[in-house]
Parts: structure tokens; sequence; C-alpha cells
């Protein structure tokens, strides 16, 4: 079932949000304040997640509450990646969730991307998977692991400086438990109870079985994953998602809802602020109804309600 919607991944990576259109993150607040009333009045018990911030940062949260965004959302996010790509040692990872607990305002934390690469050994990346495990789940409700599968070699990361990066871009495609082909990694085999995963399933995506399998195979309850706004606009998407939402069904499952349609964007862009914050509303007022309406336990509505709803995008 869904057990909370997350209101965009990383806004203050430029990778996800470009701030250089919205400097001041105002459009973003604005965003956040529309989708989450949204989502109330479609279902005012569903969790909302702010999206995960990368770099962790509480001067960044500190702003947002500044424009009441804290009371818009139950729950704040963080994304920490240690051992690859922050400037900070793993040790640090308790004083990390302080840091943004002390400007919380009492609202819950969760860490929902946290991983380590297996480019330089799998056995960086098992030490990375125990001890973020021993650190985290002891002051953490949620701690997703990112993330179940290897990026395939064929597919773009999601980065903004692509293969400029150096080998700090193709750590992206080595961030897996299991290999691209499904194989196992030494991490796979030491997985700690009681910690999630992240796996996002693009459009599509020919590994949604094979993931679900894997996730079992762990024995994984909490499972994170995105519904794109932009893939919203292709053909066949609302089939697409009904797809990957029946096959998530069995998890206490997260959603993200991100990435701009490019002709709702300021820019051309995913990572574009909306022209309209009302325009995400309509998509996150669509989600809730369809996978996550009050009273439901399952992760997609019955026929009927699909029925009622069919109408969201063009109304």
């Amino acid at each position: 079932m869904v057990e909370a919607v997350m209101l965009w991944n990383e806004p203050n990576n430029l990778s996800h949000w470009d701030f250089t259109i919205d400097p001041d993150w105002k459009q973003f607040a604005a965003l956040v304040h529309a989708g989450s009333k949204a989502i109330r009045e479609a279902n005012p018990d569903i969790k909302i997640v702010l999206g995960g911030i990368s770099p962790i940062d509480p001067r960044f949260i500190e702003l947002l509450a500044g424009y009441g965004v804290l009371e818009s959302v139950d729950i704040i996010a963080v994304h920490g990646f240690p051992l690859d790509w922050n400037h900070w040692n793993i040790s640090e990872w308790p004083k990390k969730l302080e840091e943004i607990r002390a400007v919380s305002g009492g609202k819950a934390i969760w860490v929902s991307e946290a991983g380590a690469s297996s480019f330089g050994a799998e056995e960086v990346q098992l030490f990375g998977l125990q001890r973020t495990a021993e650190l985290l789940l002891p002051i953490a409700e949620r701690v997703h692991w990112y993330s179940l599968f290897d990026l395939p070699a064929t597919w773009t990361a999601t980065t903004r400086h692509k293969e400029a990066e150096g080998s700090s871009y193709y750590r992206h495609y080595y961030m897996g438990l299991y290999r691209e082909d499904g194989s196992p990694k030494l991490a796979a085999a030491n997985f700690p109870a009681g910690l999630g995963v992240c796996q996002w399933f693009h459009f599509e995506d020919h590994r949604l079985e094979l993931g679900v399998e894997r996730l079992r195979e762990l024995g994984v309850r909490a499972v994170r994953t995105g519904i794109s706004w932009a893939d919203w606009f292709r053909p066949d998407s609302e089939a697409w998602f009904d797809r990957q939402m029946s096959a998530l069904e069995e998890f206490d499952t997260t959603i993200t809802l991100c990435f701009t349609p490019e002709h709702l964007g300021i820019s051309p862009h995913y990572a574009s602020p909306a022209k309209d914050p009302a325009d995400f509303a309509k998509f996150a007022r669509w989600c809730i109804r369809r996978y996550a309406p009050r009273g439901r336990t399952s992760g997609v509505s019955a026929q009927g309600e699909r029925e009622i709803i069919a109408g969201a995008k063009e109304s």
C-alpha cells in the first residue's frame, strides 16, 4: 500500500531543481504548498514527505520554514552518500540527522536515500551498507537504501555534469545491491533486517517484475519509488503507473512526485520550476485519488474510482 507521498526529489540539488531560475526557492515553496493542499483534500490521512534534501543542509530547511513549508509536510527527508559523493565521514550520520532535527519543528526525519557504490570494490559497498544500518536504523523511522539495481550501462544518470564529473559520474552505475543483469553482489547476501529500499522504476521499466522478486528475497517491507509528472503526458502512462503500483502493492510504499513536463516548465527541462503550481497540484491530486484514496489499503483504486477520476488530466 502507499504509506506516504514525497513532494519532489533533492530540491537543493541543481540536477533536480533549477535554482538558477528560482534562486530563493519561493517557487519551490509554492509548489509544495499547492501539492500538499491537493493531497490533503484527496486523503487527509496520508503522510506527506518533503523531498529528500541533498546535501544535508539545515540552512535550507530554515529557509523553507520561513515560507511555511514545514506546515505543509509531516516528514523531512534527507539523502546521504558519504562513501561516494559527500564531504563527510560515514560515522557522522547521527550528527547530520541531529542538525536537521534541530530546525525541523518537531517533524519526523526520514533517510529516503542512503547508499554506497561498488565502483571500487563490492567489499566497500558491503561495509557501507552494514555501517549505515548500524548507525541509522536505531534513530530514523524509515531508511531507504539506494538502490536495488545498478543503473543500466546504456541509460543516462540524472545528474547535471554527466561525464564531466569523471569517476564520480560512473559511480551512479554501481549503486545497486544487484547488478544490471539481476545477479547479486556481496551486499545483497548481507542485507540488514529493517532496512528499506529506494528503486526508481523508469517508464515501462523491464526490471519491475524482477525487482519485486528481489525485494521479496531481501525481506524488504518499505519501498520508495517515483511517479513522474513528466511521464504522465506520455501515451499509455496511466497503464504503466497502474502496473507499477499494482506490482508494489504488497509493500509499504513511498511514492515520489517529481520531474516537470517540458511544456509546463518555465524552461523546457524536468528540473525547471513549474509555470503554475496548480498544474502540479492537479497531478498530485490525481495520484492520490488513484493510488492512495482515503480509506483504501491497496495500491490501486477500484475500477469505479478510476472512471470517476479518468478526466483529471483534462479538468
